[in-house]
């Protein structure tokens, strides 16, 4: 994904976690649950690639099991994300396989025919 998309989608992501905020008085209301929201929606493309240590993943996974909001965001997040892997397939022709196959063989027939240099 490029970067002003993956920035979109992460604006968006941001948007609907604070749209679907726990109702005023819920538990863990306040500064300390906006600053981990606030890390769980940063680091959530991370979590996603499996790119965290294991301390911080399971931190965010902590949040995720009792912050519904952010749940929701990676969840969207998780969903979007296989099916651009589903959609974005590229289907090479088998002419053009067939194509690259003979010409990596012809190139590795000639280095093996020429002398080492």
């Amino acid at each position: 994904m490029e970067r002003g998309s993956e920035d979109a989608v992460r604006r968006s992501v941001e948007e609907r976690a604070r749209a679907a905020e726990a109702p005023p008085g819920a538990p863990g209301e306040g500064d300390a649950e906006e600053a981990d929201c606030g890390e769980a929606v940063e680091r959530l493309y991370h979590y996603l690639d499996g790119e965290l240590t294991e301390e911080r993943r399971a931190k965010i996974q902590r949040h995720l099991d009792e912050c519904h909001s952010c749940v929701e965001a990676y969840g969207f997040e998780a969903e979007l994300r296989q099916l651009i892997a589903n959609r974005c397939k590229d289907h090479v022709p088998p002419s053009l396989l067939e194509r690259i196959r003979a010409a990596l063989a012809e190139e590795e027939a000639k280095q093996a025919t020429s002398p080492a240099e």
